[in-house]
């Protein structure tokens, strides 16, 4: 904020009235879930004049399934989810939603983020050597992998297809870095080496 003022300052610019209370519950509830707030939340907010009221709200709405729906889809839209295999018959995946639950449910119980990538990557050999639980879900989050995109008409011809773009994916989502080059060299400027690479 006094980084923001210093600038308005320096340009001669005001800041804007700070927001009515009907304003505020609105852009929270937009924020947190996505929707607008009910007709009654809004009343509630307007009625109750306690010092907490507004954290009262925010915590109301991070408790809400919908919290983990709004904010899930952004880990979902990283990973390409669909319910579908994204070929040319792009045929429905019938189970793909346990997935995407999934990650709802992990947004809506906190799950720490280093859980939430071990699970995605091997939540399943997790599970068998008991270091998962049953809620978490470990082979559920391996849904993670299931939903690669799929490559032409023979599945089991174009694996390597798939194998491809779930490393690359994997790469991009949870290192940060492009590794795709490693397939047929160690990369230049990053410590990937084709070797790491065919390990994955």
């Amino acid at each position: 904020d006094q980084f923001i003022a210093k600038q308005l300052s320096a340009r001669s610019l005001t800041p804007s009235a700070p927001a009515d209370r009907r304003t505020l519950i609105r852009r929270a509830t937009y924020d947190l879930t996505g929707l607008p707030p009910t007709s009654e939340e809004v009343e509630q907010f307007l009625d109750d004049h306690s010092e907490g009221a507004f954290a009262k709200v925010v915590d109301r709405l991070l408790e809400s399934p919908q919290y983990g729906v709004k904010w899930g889809r952004h880990w979902l839209d990283v990973v390409r989810y669909a319910d579908t295999a994204g070929e040319n018959t792009d045929r429905p995946l019938p189970h793909a939603w346990r997935y995407r639950n999934w990650v709802i449910d992990a947004v809506n119980c906190d799950l720490p983020y280093d859980r939430f990538v071990q699970l995605q990557i091997a939540g399943d050999i997790l599970q068998q050597s008991g270091a998962a639980t049953d809620a978490e879900l470990g082979v559920v989050a391996t849904g993670y992998l299931a939903i690669a995109r799929r490559f032409g008409h023979d599945i089991d011809k174009d694996i390597h297809l798939m194998h491809e773009d779930v490393i690359d994916n994997l790469g991009k989502n949870f290192l940060g870095l492009s590794i795709g080059c490693a397939r047929c060299h160690d990369h230049k400027f990053d410590p990937v080496t084709a070797e790491d690479y065919y390990a994955l």
